[in-house]
């Protein structure tokens, strides 16, 4: 039982240690484009119906740290403010598939191929899915509507450019952390668990006898849709999966899958836009993720060496583990502070 959990936490750590150089420099390049990025001039370029509107809203949406939870909020504010459907839902496809937050940490974990590939993927499922919208739905506002409704929320206000350094390491170091935190933690443990559970090469076992890869790619996507996982936090559970035999593609389909989709999620996507709006967004999700899996597995050709030695090892073992201590500082705050926020509101909310 002592060695069970010294694998688990061995485990954690190296893989905690990995990551957290490039989760922390993640976390900065997301708090300077929170700043840097006017949501005046984003909502004003996805106006109209056109494939360059769902580009653009797909393009924007990539490098954008927000899981599929907190891109709904932000996909509903540019479709009030004259996004069409096809970007608005272009936008929610790309989105929560990746970030410039968990590019670094599949770069650190995962490689060169996998950290190029996401990206790509959540960009084209993102044109696929507005392209569809656009063909079989209508806009619902004029281009004279669009240009005269403006933005009056805070997020668009002049003073919102004074002080724009506090705000971005505020942003990418508190609030960032404050809401991926505690799923960056638990998909951590899960990992770990993983590894020091699971039997070495399970999954190759499993699909030698079930048939081969689009087998495994079908499970993981019905796994992926209905849970929450944050993009950053499935990539440690996907590397240990990979680890214990599973093909690359699987992995890909619940990294694109688990991100993107969830009920809650779903469920006000159907409520906002429609349900043929969400069902296209979710036929979408799992067309583009088989796709991309079936393509990432043809690239690897059983070759993982790129995924088993990543590039992490280039760094020094005392600049990651200062990193760690770092990192786990960071998210130790950030859900401390989510969770002071949550009695508050509960507080506040209670009737005297």
């Amino acid at each position: 039982m002592a060695g069970f959990f010294k694998t688990i936490v061995f485990d954690f750590w190296a893989t905690l240690s990995e990551m957290s150089p490039y989760l922390l420099f993640g976390f900065l390049i997301a708090g300077l484009l929170s700043v840097w990025i006017n949501a005046r001039v984003v909502e004003r370029q996805l106006g109209g119906s056109g494939f360059w509107q769902v580009f653009k809203a797909s393009l924007f949406g990539v490098p954008l740290p927000l899981c599929s939870c907190g891109v709904i909020p932000v996909s509903m504010s540019l479709h009030k403010h004259g996004a069409s459907k096809g970007a608005t839902v272009s936008f929610l496809l790309s989105t929560p598939q990746t970030g410039v937050d968990s590019i670094l940490v599949t770069y650190s974990l995962m490689g060169p191929v996998f950290a190029i590939f996401r990206p790509v993927a959540a960009l084209i499922t993102g044109l696929v899915g507005g392209t569809v919208i656009n063909a079989i739905e209508k806009h619902d506002m004029t281009a004279s509507e669009q240009h005269e409704k403006k933005c009056t929320d805070e997020c668009c206000s002049h003073e919102n450019r004074k002080n724009w350094l506090v705000r971005a390491m505020k942003h990418g170091f508190v609030t960032l952390p404050t809401d991926i935190g505690r799923a960056m933690l638990i998909g951590i443990l899960i990992a770990a668990l993983i590894s020091a559970i699971v039997p070495e090469d399970f999954f190759a076992g499993a699909l030698a006898v079930s048939g081969g890869g689009i087998i495994a790619m079908l499970v993981m996507m019905v796994l992926g849709i209905p849970v929450y996982v944050c993009a950053t936090a499935s990539v440690p559970i996907a590397v240990a999966l990979i680890a214990k035999g599973l093909n690359p593609g699987a992995a890909l389909v619940f990294l694109m899958t688990g991100p993107a989709t969830n009920a809650a999620s779903l469920s006000t996507l159907a409520s906002q836009l429609g349900w043929r709006t969400a069902i296209v967004y979710l036929l979408t999700v799992a067309g583009c993720a088989l796709a991309g899996g079936i393509i990432l597995d043809a690239i690897f050709q059983g070759d993982l060496s790129s995924i088993h030695h990543v590039h992490g090892a280039m760094l020094p073992e005392w600049f990651k583990a200062a990193c760690a201590v770092v990192l786990l500082g960071v998210l130790g705050y950030g859900i401390f502070a989510n969770q002071g926020h949550r009695k508050q509101e509960k507080s506040e909310n209670t009737p005297d």
